[in-house]
């Protein structure tokens, strides 16, 4: 009885922490409203002017990760002008102070210790912009939070990346009444 509710207890805190984690990520989405984007079948990257950018090796690695969705989506990567979307990404990375406190109370008659320590956490967001290459209009833009950590391992790094894209463009080309 105690091993099957443990295991009952274990399956559960899994699950806790797997949407814990999924849900960790926030995106957000919008696009231009009238936008036939079933016209929009190849696309180039572009840089954005004044936007911050990672490192090559991030750069690189957040490329492959919208690459690998929108090619699933049917859409190709061109290197050429005629392509019928612009693409470009920035990123920003903003720093939070978070507090880790912990403490053994033992009331009024045995008094309490306890500790408190300060650390500094990154949130990095990620803006993903589509462009019509005809007009040069903005026609959809996303945005994806607590994707970019510069200070954790890059695999760890990687996945959260690969999740994020994955999270950001799955209402990608939008359905629209």
């Amino acid at each position: 009885m105690r091993k099957s509710f443990a295991f009952v207890l274990a399956i559960f805190g899994t699950v806790v922490i797997a949407s814990a984690i999924t849900l960790a990520q926030d995106v957000k989405t919008n696009y231009m409203p009238g936008t036939n984007f079933s016209k929009y079948t190849t696309y180039k990257w572009v840089s954005i002017g004044g936007g911050e950018h990672p490192n090559q090796i991030v750069d690189q690695e957040i490329k492959n990760a919208i690459n690998s969705q929108l090619s699933a989506k049917g859409l190709t990567q061109t290197d050429s002008d005629s392509a019928s979307l612009f693409i470009g990404y920035q990123i920003a990375v903003d720093q939070e102070r978070q507090w880790n406190a912990w403490g053994m109370g033992g009331g009024l008659r045995w008094g309490g210790m306890g500790s408190a320590q300060s650390s500094t956490i990154s949130n990095g967001t990620l803006v993903l912009d589509f462009y019509d290459a005809s007009n040069k209009q903005l026609v959809w833009q996303g945005a994806a939070t607590k994707t970019i950590d510069p200070s954790s391992n890059p695999q760890k790094n990687q996945s959260n990346i690969n999740k994020a894209m994955a999270k950001l463009l799955k209402g990608y080309p939008p359905k629209q009444k």
